[in-house]
């Protein structure tokens, strides 16, 4: 498409950040002015879109930086499946250095998002995919400076052949907030998979409960005003037209077609074959074959796994542990949730792992398998029921980034951390019934920490969370140590620093 050959000439390699005014002349021959008129904003916006499946569906990057370096998931090497050179390792053990692949595939990742939404706005759009640009450019935003700290981010106006200005963690969410603020009336009411009002009042409560973590990681700080500010946007989300409740059976938030199944689902990724609008090319299976055996169905990449910690925060009767799938488990066998013990195929024949054991997942598990469990320790999550249609790079799970779940947990946190409000038990308890868990009789910031890992398990949350809650650094399982403060914050990619000079790298690295 014409557009492409615009884009090449504007894009600057490692500065893949926001562009606002084209004052040269474009491959010699097209001007700013004519390629406005070629130049189709929708299409540009899409590749904004799309640009979330590389940053957030696939398995190794904000994904693998959110979930491995936590109580959560860990990438056990099996033989030499899943080794890589330790790369994946390190990010669980938090023993990483400027060098890290992962660290610099996420970081571009996320500043191509921001580029490519900027990239949107310079071609006179209509209000409306305007809005939905700089939702998705604060979005990626709100990541760079979760993970990193710190933001490139081109000033309207600037030459494009200087490198782009870098905005503090402060100056960062001011820019969020304030730019997310002033478009939320011109973003629509839904549905899920566009960018939407209810996802930026998300966006804007994900700000201000994480600003004093952000501000001062070592220590969070939590303003009454900044509290009050995440309950009223709460308050908003419950008085959406879209008529929020919890999803009854908790997995069909990720199941295929969820996009009609889910009542909860605020802001998802369009994916999966035969809708309006549709990307293909998705990597939502990653969701499921990351995690299961190659004996299973269907048959997995025998790699990721989750902890006791986690295992052990749950109830038996808790749903959200695991449980059967209809047109999943009475199809192949494969359950949902939690994997332990024994596995079965659709019949109740015991499976088997490929030297003809029983197929049996352990709860514990080691970086480096070995031995009579190499394929089997571990126990595996399987969160998004498998697309058995469509178990390929065009599943119709549409990947999730905000649930209602979230916005009622998030308030009861800022309830008890001094935001005006009251009630944060019966938010807790809320959650809590839907999945048959017993009902609370006392909450606290301790306990709202445990539900968010059972609610939020390997929806890339965990890192934040235990970084609000002061339990990052923390000792876990295959993890005996407590760590340096420094890996609070990645360190900033060496390849990112030898272009952009107003990048500065972080503190211990």
């Amino acid at each position: 498409m014409k557009y492409k050959i615009i884009i090449s000439s504007i894009f600057l390699v490692g500065s893949v950040t926001s562009c606002t005014k084209l004052d040269e002349t474009l491959r010699d021959n097209v001007t700013f002015e004519q390629a406005t008129k070629i130049v189709d904003p929708v299409a540009l916006l899409k590749s904004s879109y799309d640009g979330l499946n590389d940053a957030y569906v696939n398995q190794d990057n904000v994904w693998a930086l959110s979930e491995f370096p936590t109580d959560e998931a860990i990438p056990p090497s099996r033989g030499k499946d899943w080794d890589d050179n330790g790369v994946w390792r390190v990010l669980h053990t938090q023993t990483w250095d400027a060098d890290n692949a992962k660290m610099l595939s996420s970081f571009n990742a996320l500043l191509k998002i921001v580029y490519n939404a900027s990239n949107t706005l310079n071609f006179n759009p209509p209000a409306g995919i305007a809005a939905e640009a700089k939702f998705l450019r604060a979005f990626a935003m709100f990541s760079v400076v979760d993970l990193f700290g710190q933001v490139p981010y081109r000033v309207p106006g600037s030459a494009l052949l200087k490198a782009p200005d870098v905005l503090t963690a402060a100056q960062a969410l001011d820019t969020i907030i304030a730019q997310v603020t002033a478009i939320l009336p011109q973003l629509p009411d839904g549905p899920a998979i566009k960018a939407n009002k209810d996802a930026a009042r998300v966006l804007l409560m994900k700000c201000y409960l994480n600003r004093g973590t952000f501000l001062n990681r070592e220590t969070p700080t939590f303003a009454a005003a900044d509290m009050s500010k995440v309950i009223s946007l709460a308050d908003e989300i419950k008085a959406s037209t879209r008529n929020y409740v919890l999803t009854t059976n908790f997995y069909d938030n990720f199941a295929p077609k969820n996009d009609i199944l889910s009542k909860e689902n605020i802001f998802t990724l369009d994916d999966g074959p035969g809708k309006t609008g549709t990307r293909t090319g998705n990597k939502v299976l990653k969701n499921w074959h990351a995690s299961m055996h190659y004996n299973q169905k269907p048959s997995g990449w025998n790699g990721f796994t989750t902890l006791a910690e986690l295992y052990d925060k749950f109830e038996p009767i808790d749903q959200r542990i695991g449980a059967a799938y209809p047109g999943v488990t009475d199809v192949v066998g494969t359950r949902v949730g939690l994997l332990i013990g024994q596995q079965f195929n659709q019949t109740g024949a015991k499976l088997k792992d490929g030297l003809g054991n029983d197929l049996v997942f352990t709860k514990a598990v080691t970086l480096i398998a070995s031995g009579a469990t190499l394929e089997t320790s571990g126990i595996r999550v399987v969160k998004y029921p498998p697309d058995l249609v469509n178990d390929n790079d065009d599943a119709d799970n549409d990947f999730v980034f905000y649930r209602y779940a979230d916005v009622l947990l998030m308030k009861a946190e800022a309830i008890l951390r001094g935001g005006t409000g009251t009630g944060a038990l019966a938010l807790v308890n809320e959650v809590r019934a839907r999945a048959k868990a017993t009902p609370l009789l006392a909450v606290t910031l301790n306990t709202i920490l445990d539900e968010r890992a059972r609610e939020f398990y390997w929806e890339s949350y965990r890192r934040l969370d235990n970084q609000r809650f002061g339990r990052f650094l923390a000792a876990y399982s295959e993890k005996p140590t407590v760590s340096d403060k420094k890996y609070l914050l990645y360190p900033i990619p060496n390849n990112a620093l030898a272009v952009n000079p107003n990048l500065k790298q972080n503190p211990g690295y």
